[in-house]
């Protein structure tokens, strides 16, 4: 099953070479498409960390395991 982080993490390299290309065939100098096109990977890295962060249950939804405590 692919999830987001799968997507996403197929899509970097994707929108880095891809926008690159593109952007080279239309007529941008390379030194300028290939930081167009990373900003757009950086963007892809930034939502998958901050606006769609994985998270973790919160403590109250995992079993109480009341082994001994070693603090």
């Amino acid at each position: 099953m692919t999830g987001y982080y799968d997507i996403v993490l197929g899509l970097i390299p994707v929108a880095l070479l891809g926008i690159t290309a593109a952007l080279t065939v239309v007529g941008v100098a390379l030194t300028t498409a290939v930081p167009i096109g990373s900003l757009a990977a950086i963007a892809l890295i930034g939502h998958a960390m901050f606006v769609k962060a994985p998270v973790t249950p919160s403590e109250e939804s995992q079993p109480n395991h009341s082994g001994i405590n070693a603090d």
